[in-house]
């Protein structure tokens, strides 16, 4: 990855930008190398970024070249907007109130370079402004009224306004801003960036700490850039070449809001918002299986509490799922009429649809991993001791059942077919199919995406290769996207 440093005239550049090339903005807009040059980060540090300057240009320029320029353009508008600034006023109104209080006057300035302050008090709120304003160098105004600190203004600085006690700070701080957190590779420039979106807080995240740590190694062993992000970091998806979700999806959700911006800004993306909005939403899968013919466990959706139906066309005990469940979360079972009744309307209170599925005892389920198509992995996931799921909530605890991994090869037939088809209805994504198999029948009951992969479970098996191959798929997607652009 190229990091150019862009400025108005490298002769009068009074910073030094450790691992950054300083160039000068006409040359990157009119020279021909810089346009058809692969893998750049333009760091824009023109002296203005009003419309049809060339300090505009740059980051116009450097969006239609693939490159990755920071601030884009979207943040130079950004940056104009009242309306966006007291926004993001609003929604760090708690960071601001606490970082300033100390402060006597009335007025306060904040200096950010790089997404640091001097006054290392001030590097949350300053990484934080950082994060929804992406320019090198910031300088941000607050007024306090009524005790109460609002952002008044955030610009970019021009060089020439940076005190020269500052000069040394800025160096340094550009410099940890290019260094690489993860490389286990120095000498190597790292091909494309990768971000990994986590969730610390996640009480049951679809992969554990040793997997993702194996993720990072995989991606790196191919010469990815990989950086850990959180929801926090959505401004920057655009710094990315791909974005890997390891976080639980929802479509009323960031995840799914962070997939669509990384797809517009034309990142290769795992998980695909299509693939989350299709997953998620058990009425879909319901709808979409019967229709293609794939065997399930007999469904009804329902819309009202109608306990003579479901035994009629289901019999007792019956599964009560809502659309957007997961980890066995708004899954219940109803044993008989009264508690259908009851369990239906305490879950219509929160969905105005759900599903009701005919019970299908077995003492495991399979789970077959796939990607683009291709089957990766298989487990069987037993259920929890004297329980009818795999995961059971008492007491403020979980009970997780064992789990058995096999070789692809070693997947029943039909329990590999039945998976592959339903994966192919919803995309090419990462997918985990669970199915039941009994009495010599395979049902599908549903397709998640984001499956979990954990280490000493999913890929207890193949090993490090699981890692390898999801890896290699990203690789291979963003080689493919970057010359269908040339």
């Amino acid at each position: 990855m190229h990091h150019l440093v862009v400025v108005n005239n490298p002769k009068n550049w009074l910073l030094d930008i450790p691992g950054g090339e300083v160039i000068s903005a006409k040359d990157y807009v009119t020279a021909p190398r810089y346009t058809n040059l692969r893998n750049v980060k333009v760091f824009n540090l023109c002296r203005s970024y009003r419309y049809q300057t060339v300090g505009y240009y740059v980051s116009l320029l450097a969006t239609a070249r693939g490159h990755k320029p920071i601030p884009d353009v979207l943040t130079i508008q950004d940056l104009k907007s009242q309306s966006i600034i007291r926004i993001v006023s609003d929604e760090l109104e708690k960071l601001i109130q606490k970082s300033l209080k100390p402060i006597q006057g009335n007025h306060f300035t904040l200096s950010i370079y790089f997404g640091k302050n001097l006054a290392k008090r001030y590097d949350k709120l300053s990484s934080s402004l950082f994060s929804h304003f992406r320019a090198p160098l910031l300088r941000a105004e607050f007024i306090r009224k009524e005790n109460f600190w609002i952002m008044r203004n955030i610009q970019p600085i021009a060089t020439n306004d940076i005190p020269q006690d500052h000069r040394p700070f800025i160096t340094s701080a550009a410099g940890e801003f290019f260094k690489k957190r993860y490389s286990s590779s120095p000498k190597k420039e790292p091909r494309y960036d990768l971000a990994i979106l986590i969730n610390p807080d996640d009480e049951m995240p679809p992969s554990n700490e040793k997997a993702i740590n194996r993720f990072i190694r995989a991606a790196e062993a191919l010469d990815f850039y990989t950086e850990l992000i959180t929801k926090e970091d959505y401004p920057r998806l655009n710094e990315f070449d791909a974005l890997f979700i390891r976080e639980t999806t929802s479509v009323n959700h960031h995840t799914y809001r962070m997939a669509r911006r990384a797809e517009k800004e034309g990142l290769v993306v795992i998980d695909d918002p299509n693939s989350i909005l299709l997953c998620t939403n058990k009425v879909y899968l319901a709808e979409l299986l019967n229709k293609h013919n794939i065997p399930a466990p007999k469904t009804v959706i329902i819309s009202s509490v109608q306990p003579d139906d479901i035994r009629e066309k289901l019999g007792f005990p019956c599964i009560l799922k809502q659309p957007d469940s997961s980890f066995s979360l708004g899954v219940v079972k109803a044993d008989d009429e009264a508690d259908f009744t009851k369990k239906a309307e305490q879950l219509l209170e929160k969905s105005e649809l759900l599903i009701v599925q005919q019970f299908i005892p077995t003492t495991f389920d399979w789970r077959v991993g796939i990607l683009n198509g291709k089957a990766i992995f298989g487990c069987k996931y037993f259920m929890a001791r004297k329980h009818w799921q795999i995961f059971e909530r008492s007491g403020g605890k979980i009970h997780e059942g064992t789990t058995e991994t096999v070789l692809v090869e070693q997947i029943p037939g039909e329990v590999l077919n039945s998976a592959l088809k339903a994966a192919k209805l919803i995309g090419n994504g990462l997918y985990g199919v669970d199915l039941k198999e009994i009495d010599g029948k395979v049902y599908v009951i549903e397709v998640n995406d984001n499956p979990s992969i954990d280490s000493g479970i999913e890929d207890f098996v193949i090993k490090e290769e699981l890692y390898n191959i999801i890896m290699k798929e990203i690789l291979h997607r963003i080689e493919k996207q970057k010359r269908i652009s040339e």
